[in-house]
Parts: structure tokens; C-alpha cells; sequence
């Protein structure tokens, strides 16, 4: 994911939904202790922060030093630069050692990673027994039965300049690899569908798209997948610039412990 988002990191935090605080709770209640946690490509912190509530301290790392610029502050997260270059060995250190994290976290990034590299330093960081692994992404976005069929039709508009890496949200986690123990919060080939409710006003609804990384690829190569007909038609089906509607990101999470 490096790079990627470097270019849209300031309406990149606008944009994007906040995730509800009783995912954080159902998650501690999974975990013994509550010491330390790591989000993983935590870009401006969004989860990060949600876990803070509840653990002591919390390594929140990205790739892009761009997002991390934008990052949310608080007092129990701590900000970290991780670029590719680093090694496994240094990564562990940085992050406090083989079995000192008590929850890992990875908010709508997972699909972007070296799924072979992460899941292994998973294992080697979560504490055993205890720690607790989680992922999640979001993909649809819910307005209404004819706004949808808009977004449904600029999603295949968006299909030439995607990632193969997004395949994993487009199809809701349901293929992504996911090899820990089930806890009843999804698991591989399952995973937990979950709601995430917000009111947008037009414009942070139109950021949001903007934030794409397909949209921003096909840009580069000289295509508008956010035309001004486009807008125009998105914004009379929305019901005018100035209306702020009721929405709903439809999300998915997998969660589980490190087999023994």
C-alpha cells in the first residue's frame, strides 16, 4: 500500500467512516490482558485511537509517512514510520518483543499486506495465550436502492484500475487468508458482517470516492472516473449539494487467536 494513498492522505481522513466503539469493547472482552496493542497500517490512526480506549498503550505503524502526518493524536498511541526496508527482527523489536502484544488490529489495510510476512510476525508478537488477531475492511456503501444502482455501475467503472489486492474487499473478506483460530467474531471464509451507520452531507460523500485508490490510478493515466456529468447526475439522485443523508458502509471482520 505504500505510496497510495500519499497523494489524497489530507481528504483521506474526511472521508472515511469512523468505525463504532462497541467493535473496540467486543474485542477486549476477547482479550486477558489489556497491556499493549498494535494497529497495523493504521494510515491516520482512525482505529488506532478506538483501541486506545481500552489498552494501555497502542503502536500504531504505517508504511506512508504521508498519512502519519494526518495522524489522530492521543495520549496512549504511539506513531511509528515502519518503511518496507525494515526486517522482521527489527520490525518484532520495535513492536516490544515475541509475546507482548495482547491485540493486533488491521482496519481496511489487511488486503494491501505481504499476507505471508504479516501473519507470521503475528504470531510471533501476539501473547500466548490470550492475544487476539482482527481484521476488517468495508466495501458497499448502502444510500438507497437507486442511488445504489449509481455506485454499483461506477464500481464496475472503477474495475480496469484496480489493485488485484482489492479483490479481498470487493468480495468481503470472504477470500482473504486467515490462518487463526476462530473466536466467533468470523473466521476464514466467514466473516462477521457488520454495519457502520453514518450521516454525509454530498461533499464528504464525493470525498470519499475521491479517496479511491482506483480513481486516483486511472487520473494518472489520463481518465476521469469522477467526471463533472458524472457529479452532476450523483448529486440529483442524492437530492441537491446541501441535503446530508443517512447511510450505511457495510463492513465485514475476521478475528482470531494463534493456533497451539
Amino acid at each position: 500500500m505504500a505510496g497510495l494513498y500519499d497523494k489524497q492522505a489530507a481528504i483521506y481522513l474526511e472521508a472515511r467512516p469512523t468505525y463504532p466503539k462497541e467493535w473496540y469493547s467486543m474485542l477486549a472482552e476477547h482479550t486477558p490482558l489489556h497491556s499493549l496493542a498494535w494497529d497495523a497500517g493504521t494510515g491516520n490512526g482512525q482505529a488506532a485511537i478506538g483501541v486506545a480506549e481500552h489498552y494501555d498503550q497502542v503502536i500504531a505503524t504505517d508504511v506512508s509517512e504521508a498519512l502519519l502526518k494526518h495522524a489522530l493524536q492521543h495520549p496512549r498511541v504511539k506513531y511509528l514510520h515502519t518503511p518496507l526496508s525494515l526486517s522482521d527482527d527489527e520490525l518484532v523489536t520495535m513492536l516490544g518483543g515475541e509475546g507482548s502484544i495482547d491485540l493486533v488490529t488491521v482496519a481496511t489495510a489487511v488486503h494491501w499486506f505481504d499476507l505471508p510476512r504479516f501473519y507470521s510476525l503475528v504470531a510471533r508478537l501476539l501473547r500466548k495465550p490470550g492475544g487476539v488477531v482482527a481484521v476488517w475492511t468495508y466495501f458497499h456503501l448502502a444510500v438507497s436502492p437507486i442511488f445504489d444502482l449509481l455506485i454499483k455501475r461506477f464500481h464496475d467503472s472503477c474495475l480496469p484500475f484496480r489493485s488485484p489486492n482489492v479483490r479481498y474487499a470487493f468480495d468481503g473478506y470472504k477470500t482473504l487468508p486467515f490462518p487463526f483460530e476462530d473466536i466467533g467474531l468470523g473466521s476464514e471464509g466467514k466473516p462477521m458482517p457488520l454495519d457502520i451507520p453514518k450521516k454525509l452531507s454530498f461533499e464528504a460523500f464525493l470525498g470519499w470516492f475521491k479517496s479511491w485508490s482506483a480513481v486516483n490510478t486511472a487520473k494518472e493515466q489520463g481518465v476521469d472516473l469522477l467526471s463533472e456529468d458524472i457529479v452532476k447526475e450523483w448529486e440529483n439522485a442524492w437530492g441537491g449539494s446541501k441535503l446530508v443523508r443517512s447511510v450505511t458502509f457495510k463492513a465485514f471482520m475476521l478475528a482470531g487467536k494463534v493456533r497451539m
